[in-house]
């Protein structure tokens, strides 16, 4: 059995993920922060009930195992709990979680630079201080020094611009908001694309072709409804229409960690790094994804499946 890889950060620890029992049919949504994690539970949850009006939450529905939010006993209770077919978040690479052959795992990938601007609205939305109160509650705030949180910050903020150039050159460990991160993440689902249990999706096909990678994904978890449906479906997983429902397909709103829900939902566009990055930047982010990424990966990442123009066809 393959030693698993623990990712740590402030946010999530993978070792939460040891030991957990799978059911067969079970789905584990796996995705780098801000490439379409949330869509893709709304897309899953969509089909699995097969109607609009999900019973709960998408984040009751489909629980973020690792993160450190909740005690584990009570993620792990309501799992366990749970009579549907199981679908779990997690910002985990492949690497790190456990592999059982009777589980899917679908990954989401975006181009990076939309997922550095998306990054930069996100956590300007994130209440810190309800995000630490929380965690607090959860597992405590001991190892905050360990992570590198404690250390005191520079004498003035760093400005947007500095931020930027922090996430592209960034070689932290714990830091799950860079390049590196996301890089690291998407080629261990990329590296497995060839397994038959391992199903991997853009968020520009996403925003192309919405009935057509509902109804891959519908074929991907052996899921049969008519094309008709699926179309129906998916006019309930437009940008627009989950922003609509923030309170309830945004994650984490019942503990208030967003200072606007609707707000979690920002543009849903892609291409918007072309307002943001300069041309140093643009140079600095391609040697930088050069060396974190082979060829057809970072061909992939900019992309998708359906604007490739190299051989490989779609999935």
């Amino acid at each position: 059995m393959t030693e698993l890889t623990r990712y740590r950060s402030v946010v999530g620890d993978s070792a939460r993920w040891e030991g957990f029992a799978f059911r067969t049919g079970d789905i584990v949504i796996s995705t780098p922060p801000k490439c379409g994690t949330t869509w893709m539970q709304r897309l899953v949850a969509l089909l699995i009930f097969d109607t609009v009006d999900l019973p709960a939450p998408v984040s009751k529905l489909s629980p973020w195992l690792d993160m450190q939010l909740a005690p584990l006993s009570d993620v792990l209770a309501l799992l366990e709990a749970q009579q549907h077919r199981r679908f779990i978040k997690t910002h985990t690479p492949l690497d790190g979680i456990p592999y059982d052959e009777g589980v899917t795992y679908v990954c989401v990938g975006r181009d990076p630079r939309d997922v550095a601007v998306s990054g930069a609205h996100h956590m300007a939305n994130l209440d810190v201080d309800r995000f630490l109160e929380a965690r607090a509650s959860a597992v405590g705030l001991d190892d905050l020094a360990e992570l590198g949180v404690n250390k005191p910050g520079p004498a003035t903020p760093p400005t947007p611009e500095e931020e930027l150039r922090a996430w592209i050159e960034d070689d932290s460990d714990v830091t799950v908001m860079s390049l590196i991160f996301l890089t690291r993440h998407l080629s261990s689902c990329w590296e497995r694309r060839d397994r038959p249990n391992v199903a991997l999706f853009h968020y520009d096909d996403l925003l192309a072709d919405l009935p057509g990678q509902m109804s891959r994904l519908a074929r991907e978890l052996s899921i049969d409804l008519p094309e008709e449906r699926i179309v129906t479906l998916a006019d309930a997983a437009t940008f627009e229409a989950m922003k609509s429902r923030a309170a309830d397909v945004a994650p984490n709103t019942d503990i208030s960690l967003w200072r606007d829900n609707s707000s979690f939902f920002n543009r849903g566009t892609s291409g918007q790094w072309r307002d943001v990055f300069s041309e140093d930047d643009l140079r600095a982010y391609d040697a930088r994804l050069s060396e974190l990424a082979p060829p057809d990966l970072a061909e992939w990442l900019h992309t998708g499946w359906l604007g490739r123009s190299s051989a490989r066809t779609h999935p």
